[in-house]
Order: C-alpha cells, then sequence, then structure tokens
C-alpha cells in the first residue's frame, strides 16, 4: 500500500470516527489537536481550541484554579501536549476533520476543470502571523471577559467566529449555527462575523487548497510544540534529482522542502506533516519521515508512481 492510499483511508476514518464516533460511544475527550468540532452532535472527540478558552477563564476564577477544575484542566493540558507531541503535525494532514472538507472542496474544483489559487511566498509571509493573531485572541477573550473589558457572550472568543462551528455540524442535518443569534447586540455581531467568515472560508476552500490552514491558531500551536515533535520530515539533498514535484504538490504551496541544501529536518511554518512531497518524490530516500528518530517511510520510484497512478 502506498503512503498516498493509506493517508487517503486514514483521513475518511478518522473523519467518520470523529464526526459520528459519539453516537456509538466513542468518547476520545476533550484534548483532540485537531478541528473535530464539539458543536456537532455525536462527535468522537472535541478540538482542543475549545477546552483551551474555557480553562484559562475557569483559571481566572477564584478557586477553581486549585480545584477539581483546575487539576482537570492540567489533565487536558497534558494529554493534548503528548497527543500534539506524538504525532507533530500529522494531525492536520491526516486526521482533521475540517481539512478534509477542505480537500473535498479541491477535488470538485479539478474535476469541474476549474483553475485554482496560489500564494506566492510573499503573501505566504504575509498571511504567516494571522494564525498567532488568532491564537493570542483566544487566550486573551477570557483573560478580558474576567477583567470586565469584554461582554460575556463573548465567552469562547474563537469559537464564536470559527467556520468548523458553523460549516461541520452540516454533515449532521444541523443549520441553526447559519442563522443569527438575536439575543442581542453582541450576538448579533458575532454570529454575523461567523456568517462572513463561513462564506469566505468556504469560497476560499473552494479556489486554494487548504485554504484555512493559513490562519487555523492549531497549526500556530504546533509550530509552538514542534520541538517536542516525535515525527521530522528529512532530506537528504545529495540524492535529490531537483525535479520540484514536491512544491508542485504541497497543498500549502511551500516551497522549503526543494530549496534545501542542508541534510537533516526539513518543513515549514505552514507545513501540515500530510507528507505529499514525500509520496510524489522519486528519488530513492532523498526524503523520509522519521519516527523518534527511526525512518518509517521514504521516497522511491516504485511508491512515487504507485501514488500518481492512484491519485
Amino acid at each position: 500500500m502506498t503512503l498516498g492510499r493509506l493517508r487517503l483511508i486514514v483521513r475518511h476514518l478518522s473523519f467518520a470516527i470523529l464526526m459520528y464516533g459519539g453516537r456509538l460511544g466513542i468518547h476520545l475527550g476533550p484534548a483532540i489537536p485537531c478541528f473535530s468540532c464539539p458543536y456537532v452532535y455525536g462527535c468522537g472527540g472535541n478540538c482542543y481550541l475549545m477546552g483551551l478558552q474555557g480553562y484559562i477563564g475557569l483559571g481566572l476564577t477564584a478557586g477553581q484554579i486549585w480545584g477539581f477544575q483546575g487539576l482537570r484542566a492540567l489533565f487536558w493540558l497534558f494529554v493534548f501536549v503528548f497527543l500534539a507531541s506524538a504525532l507533530g503535525r500529522l494531525w492536520c494532514g491526516w486526521v482533521c476533520p475540517f481539512g478534509l472538507v477542505s480537500d473535498w472542496l479541491t477535488a470538485i474544483r479539478k474535476r469541474l476543470g476549474i483553475t485554482g489559487l496560489n500564494f506566492s511566498p510573499r503573501v505566504r509571509a504575509r498571511l504567516a502571523p494571522v494564525k498567532y493573531v488568532f491564537l493570542a485572541y483566544l487566550a486573551l477573550g477570557p483573560v478580558l471577559i474576567n477583567l470586565g473589558l469584554l461582554h460575556p457572550d463573548f465567552y469562547l472568543p474563537f469559537c464564536q467566529i470559527c467556520p468548523g462551528k458553523s460549516l461541520l455540524p452540516l454533515f449532521e442535518g444541523e443549520t441553526r449555527y447559519m442563522s443569527l443569534e438575536m439575543t442581542n447586540g453582541v450576538t448579533i455581531g458575532l454570529s454575523t462575523a461567523l456568517m462572513v467568515v463561513s462564506g469566505i472560508t468556504v469560497a476560499g476552500m473552494f479556489f486554494k487548497e487548504r485554504f484555512f490552514c493559513h490562519f487555523c491558531p492549531m497549526l500556530a500551536l504546533f509550530r509552538l510544540l514542534e520541538p517536542l515533535s516525535a515525527f521530522r520530515l528529512v532530506k537528504r539533498p545529495k540524492l535529490c534529482h531537483g525535479c520540484g514535484s514536491c512544491r508542485r504538490v504541497c497543498p500549502m504551496g511551500i516551497d522549503g522542502v526543494w530549496h534545501s541544501r542542508e541534510p537533516g529536518p526539513v518543513g515549514a511554518d505552514d507545513c501540515l506533516g500530510c507528507a505529499e512531497c514525500l509520496s510524489s518524490c522519486s528519488a530513492k530516500k532523498a526524503l523520509g519521515l522519521r519516527f523518534l528518530g527511526r525512518e518509517v517511510a521514504s521516497s522511491s520510484p516504485a511508491a512515487s508512481r504507485g501514488d500518481k497512478k492512484f491519485k
């Protein structure tokens, strides 16, 4: 089985478990390092970003940080760091349900013969800080609420505008998050922002492969935890043919793997860990995927032909 075929199976199996697993009694907890939205009834595990916002708010509440809730928050933080470190960015490229929805939209566009968009290195560099702004926003929101500087309806500030909240529930027939919340001015503003962001996201994901990943705060967390990751993509430049297939197939448009001329780990700030570059590489052992220092997959002419045939 080729790496590309394996990834295809894992992505769809992960989507089924994380979206519908709760209906079968599968509950993986609130520390999942990808967009598995808890607004989906019956989901099999929850995106940690929601928990992080809630735990920050609880930690600022008198008496909570040292009580049961505080210990619970520390436990799930440990679980998240462990899971995020064990698989690294493979969560983004292999597991994330929202990422698979993006891939479906890309597949539809290609089937229709519509040319997609590509971000130049300069544009990617300008967009790179946005995901850290979102990360800071979701972390500071609960702080500002506790200080009385934000309305309480900003609770879970990032979730209120996250496109996963409105789009993923559609796969179980839930449409209420696609409407205006008329409780007060704040909820009207937040629900309007959610619909605008969701519309931009759908259009962006159709025309640009993995569009939302450029802005995802979970990817920012992975970047901060990068030193702990057990997986590493490595390159042996002397074996590289210089064909450029790695940069052509990268869903994020990253060309750092192709440019690298130093042996060892390669990647970039926006790397999803999808290993598409490795799958497409025809130079034997020029690229490799290591887990805890041991190589578990490497590029080869046969594997490259198999993945291209499968695609």
